[in-house]
């Protein structure tokens, strides 16, 4: 799974439109777990089947809250995932997410294959000697219930590491292989912009750029509610907001031509904001605060 495949390109302002994925289902990873409880259960469209995400790791608090996971995959086959981003600094302000539609048969697979890869208890992938790194962790949702496993530097462990022993190198390879093959499902024809019911923003006040960094961007009057917000980690003076509705649209409209270092402007005072469209399930900052 490619970590950060989406930051910043301005795709949230479109309009959202589900396609049907035409791809084949993946059948070329190690053995297909056959058993009724190995596929989705039934439920509301809505019922989240597969998510691959990063927590921990070496970043910012504000990068930390609002970071989105990295796949998505619900009961009714849309598949929400960050997508491709341009290397240049300052970013866009807006994350570049985009959603596809996958058939039932591949999401049942999908969540076989899963199983099959050590999403189960009892998977031991150890502790490489890596610092600073963060730890990738996959829940999938059976027949069986959900399911969750966490690897620690699952892409930056050497092959030889010696904290590791050889079932633990080889767990981490099916899991590795695995994420791989998920991952292809996010490179074909038809993902379109996500446009999310709640856009969430993450707060800080805004600090002018050292000498040795870009000049201040143009500040832009801030469109939803009253800046800073409910407070989301005290010590780093992040807060958070949601939009909705016409509010929404209005922050995204003026987001799509913003940078991640425009400072907005509420109440008289200057904010950094970073955006974070909350993914179906999700409901306000709360699910950021625990997300960290």
């Amino acid at each position: 799974m490619t970590t950060l495949r989406g930051l910043r390109a301005a795709a949230a302002a479109a309009t959202l439109v589900l396609l049907g994925a035409c791809a084949q289902p993946i059948v070329d990873g190690e053995g297909v777990g056959g058993s009724p409880s190995s596929g989705p259960p039934p439920g509301d469209a809505d019922a989240l089947v597969l998510r691959v995400k990063q927590t921990g790791g070496f970043m910012g608090p504000d990068a930390l809250a609002s970071r989105l996971p990295e796949l998505s995959v619900y009961a009714d086959g849309r598949v929400i995932f960050n997508g491709p981003t341009t290397a240049v600094y300052p970013g866009r302000a807006l994350p570049n997410v985009l959603v596809q539609m996958l058939s039932p048969e591949q999401v049942t697979t999908l969540t076989q294959e899963a199983v099959a890869a050590g999403v189960r208890p009892g998977t031991d992938f150890g502790q490489p000697g890596v610092a600073d790194a963060a730890t990738t962790e996959v829940t999938v949702v059976t027949g069986a219930g959900e399911q969750t496993v966490a690897a620690n530097a699952l892409r930056e462990a050497r092959p030889d590491d010696p904290q590791l022993t050889a079932a633990q190198k080889q767990a981490r390879t099916k899991l590795s292989g695995f994420l791989d093959r998920a991952d292809k499902l996010t490179s074909g024809p038809g993902a379109q912009p996500y446009r999310p019911e709640i856009l969430a923003a993450v707060v800080r006040p805004y600090v002018e750029p050292g000498d040795d960094l870009p000049g201040r961007p143009q500040a832009m009057p801030w469109q939803g509610p009253a800046l800073p917000g409910e407070p989301l980690a005290e010590p780093q003076k992040l807060s958070c907001v949601t939009v909705t509705g016409e509010q929404r649209d209005a922050v995204l409209k003026a987001a799509k031509d913003a940078y991640a270092t425009t400072p907005w402007v509420s109440g008289g005072n200057g904010w950094t904001v970073t955006f974070r469209p909350l993914l179906p399930g999700e409901t306000g900052c709360a699910d950021l605060k625990a997300a960290r």
